[in-house]
This record gives C-alpha cells, sequence and structure tokens, in this order.
C-alpha cells in the first residue's frame, strides 16, 4: 500500500496569479538582479497594455519567477521567463514552461517560440530539455556590454 501524499503544513502554497500593478515592483527587483540589460517597468507596463499574458510564480507571498507571453495565430511567442536568483536551480523554470504551455494550448497555439541569447548557456539547456529546437539565429538582437550587440537563438516547441 502507498502512503498518501501529505504537504509539508510549513511550506507555503505555490500557485500562478496575473500581473498586477501592487506586484511590479517585486517584479522590477527580480529582473533587475537577473540580468544585465533588464526590462524596464515601460516594457512591463506596455506588455500589460497590450494584451500580453503575464503570469507570477507565488510561494505564498514571495515571487519566485515569472513569464511574459504574446499570443499570435496559431502560435505563443515567449518575451520573458525569469525565475528569481535565489530560486533558480531548483525546477521553477519548468513549472513557468508548464504553465506557459496550458496557456498556449488554451489559446489554440500550434507552436511556442522565444529567442534567448547565445551566450545563456543554462537557459537554452532548461528550453532544450522542456523540448525545444534550435532552429536559427537573429544576428545582433540584444543588447551587450560594449559596442557589439549579441546574437538571439531563436527555438521552437511544437505543441
Amino acid at each position: 500500500m502507498s502512503a498518501l501524499c501529505t504537504p509539508d503544513p510549513s511550506a507555503p502554497e505555490v500557485h500562478l496569479e496575473p500581473l498586477a500593478l501592487n506586484r511590479l515592483d517585486d517584479l522590477l527587483t527580480i529582473e533587475q538582479l537577473a540580468y544585465s540589460h533588464p526590462w524596464t517597468r515601460g516594457n512591463f507596463i506596455d506588455s500589460l497594455a497590450s494584451g500580453y499574458q503575464i503570469q507570477l510564480l507565488m510561494g505564498g507571498e514571495q515571487l519566485l519567477g515569472y513569464f511574459v507571453a504574446m499570443p499570435g495565430v496559431d502560435e505563443a511567442h515567449l518575451l520573458n521567463l525569469t525565475v528569481a536568483p535565489a530560486f533558480q536551480q531548483q525546477g521553477w523554470a519548468r513549472v513557468l514552461l508548464d504553465a506557459l504551455a496550458l496557456w498556449a494550448r488554451g489559446c489554440q497555439a500550434q507552436w511556442l517560440w522565444l529567442e534567448v541569447r547565445a551566450s545563456n548557456l543554462r537557459a537554452r539547456h532548461v528550453y532544450g530539455q522542456y523540448g525545444f529546437q534550435q532552429v536559427g539565429q537573429r544576428k545582433r538582437y540584444y543588447p551587450a556590454n560594449g559596442p557589439v550587440r549579441e546574437d538571439a537563438i531563436v527555438m521552437s516547441l511544437s505543441l
């Protein structure tokens, strides 16, 4: 006989919620800690105004990570997926990708698309493990330190 799963009562409940303006400062703090070239407050406000999907992964009241995705015709485009540095390498990126895929399927998307910095080997590995395939490259797509911009690797996942 197998034991029933009993949650740890001291562990915070993990859930997703849409971005609300009262959480934007917490999100921006994580964005600035996680990236050399973070999105701005304006980028997130514009994404909200455009109707993009912005979901927060919460552990109780603690923001663990988030994603921003843009719906399209038969596809969805992941614009930003971030796990707070203190919670990286704990499987939360996969949880966010599962939530993204579920949302995209609900929108009748057949494909997920994303760009990732060529130098971001850890993210490329996570996406590859999830099933994304490299399908192209965008030259000088991302800002970088110094005069030369960084290439993006274009990846896609069939849903």
